[in-house]
């Protein structure tokens, strides 16, 4: 759950952006800009969290009015190397926050933290992550939580979509480029896994919401919706001139989270009632709309 420090929307003094280029960060930035907040981008090409000095670096960028927010990472963790780079990265952010602590920290964490469950997640579910990607959240969150004592809040993200994804992962952002190719969407197994899926747009708006805040705690970035990959491909397929075919492939290995992976987004509602998640197929019919132009 989260608290705000201002009940009422207050523009932070300046947001300093760690990660700048990425999918979440440029989406972010780009609405705070509409917001006329103050941004300072930082990109790798401006900062690179992983050289030695990188903390030392950022300290002289940073000042105490400012508020923190951290979405560098390389991601998804693949293997034990990648783990221990990022935790060097957050290393970094850690000593320059001790050094210089700023006024609000916000962490873009992922819901990979989470054990799976029959049941819908929420913010008090257990932290017991299989993946070295949850590992490298959830260690991150801890190393941020000692090193800084000022207003900090963990936003936690599941399987984000939109235009500019730079992963091409499974899912929506990979079947939508298959659809515009003229692709064929293969899907793994039938496609039955149930999954939740979120807007790269109302993540945005909900990290701007949080910094107007000045919000603390945690919260899941979920719209509470599930819906099978099948169906979202074939409502990709749908949108499209010259419908793709959609066709299933044998499966291989054990299903992801067991098929099932549903959040109960109430503690968006409790922290932003005027806010409201944009449904899967809502979503994927703007993104279908911004590749149009």
């Amino acid at each position: 759950m989260l608290k705000h420090l201002h009940e009422k929307p207050t523009q932070p003094s300046r947001v300093v952006i760690l990660g700048a280029a990425g999918f979440v960060a440029s989406t972010s930035h780009k609405r705070l800009l509409s917001l006329d907040v103050s941004v300072l981008p930082l990109s790798r090409a401006e900062l690179d969290l992983t050289s030695p000095d990188a903390g030392k670096q950022l300290t002289s960028l940073l000042t105490p009015t400012d508020s923190l927010l951290f979405v560098a990472a390389k991601a998804p963790v693949k293997n034990e190397a990648m783990l221990i780079e990022n935790l060097h990265m957050a290393e970094a952010v850690c000593e320059a926050v001790r050094d210089v602590p700023v006024q609000h920290l916000v962490y873009i964490s992922s819901d990979a933290v989470y054990a799976d469950s029959d049941q819908p997640l929420d913010e008090s579910s257990n932290a017991q992550p299989d993946s070295l990607h949850g590992v490298m959240h959830l260690a991150r969150e801890v190393m941020l939580s000692n090193a800084y004592q000022g207003p900090l809040c963990f936003l936690r993200p599941t399987l984000i979509y939109g235009p500019g994804d730079p992963h091409n992962g499974y899912g929506p952002n990979r079947f939508m480029r298959q659809a515009h190719a003229g692709e064929e969407i293969r899907l793994f197994g039938e496609g039955e896994e149930q999954r939740d899926h979120v807007s790269v747009t109302d993540v945005a708006e909900l990290v701007s919401q949080v910094l107007h805040h000045q919000s603390t705690g945690i919260l899941n970035i979920t719209s509470g919706i599930v819906a099978s990959f099948r169906e979202i491909a074939e409502h990709i397929a749908g949108l499209v001139a010259y419908p793709p075919i959609v066709t299933g492939t044998p499966r291989v290995g054990k299903m992801p989270h067991n098929g099932y992976r549903a959040f109960d987004c109430s503690a968006t509602n409790a922290a932003f009632s005027d806010f409201q998640y944009t449904s899967i197929f809502q979503g994927l019919t703007n993104y279908n709309n911004q590749i149009k132009g």
